[in-house]
């Protein structure tokens, strides 16, 4: 891991404090509020969403970052130091995975959802926050193309131009409930955000 791995897990709180209080708390309250059971959570960075869960929720959280990981810990979490395309649990051991500002990072993200829906019970489902691909022709489009390789670099590996609805629809999940909009707290690369739920 390199020192700007380090430097961005210590960082990344801090940046997105703002953001948090505008409106990403509520939106991370919204997602989670309901949910019951088994939770997975994977790419759980520095623990954002652990004071969004309910209390009768059983949350195991991973994160391949070490440097994240401990400050996931931190929280009073136990931590799985695992990568989303190589789920370390058996088939079917989860209601609901939870996705928040993650397939951004993840290398092979059609590898990471056949591992959720591997890892999902029988009628459980996938939500998600995610930022995406800015609408087909925009100005935006063009400025997340063109500026994805730098904001790579500095930002822990996100790409800022993924189309992660298509992404889902490639690997034959059904959409549930998914609402797209610009939320103007988030950086202007990152702005059109996804947010639902999809069933295997």
């Amino acid at each position: 891991m390199s020192v700007w791995s380090r430097v961005f897990a210590v960082a990344y709180d801090p940046f997105t404090a703002a953001a948090e209080r505008a409106g990403l708390g509520a939106e991370r309250d919204r997602l989670l509020g309901s949910v019951r059971g088994r939770v997975l959570e994977i790419g759980a960075g520095t623990g954002r969403n652990v004071e969004h869960y309910p209390s009768e929720a059983e949350v195991t959280y991973t994160e391949p970052d070490p440097h994240m990981a401990r400050r996931l810990r931190g929280r009073g979490v136990e931590v799985v130091e695992a990568s989303a395309d190589a789920l370390p649990f058996p088939d079917a051991s989860f209601d609901t995975v939870v996705a928040t500002l993650v397939f951004c990072t993840v290398p092979d993200v059609g590898a990471a959802l056949r591992e959720v829906r591997r890892v999902l019970a029988p009628g459980g489902r996938l939500l998600f926050f995610e930022h995406v691909r800015a609408a087909p022709g925009s100005k935006l489009e063009a400025w997340q193309d063109r500026l994805e390789r730098p904001w790579q670099a500095f930002a822990g590996g996100c790409h800022c131009n993924r189309d992660f609805v298509g992404a889902l629809e490639a690997e034959s999940f059904t959409l549930r409930e998914v609402r797209r909009e610009e939320l103007r707290f988030l950086g202007p690369l990152l702005r059109p955000v996804a947010v639902g739920s999809a069933v295997a």
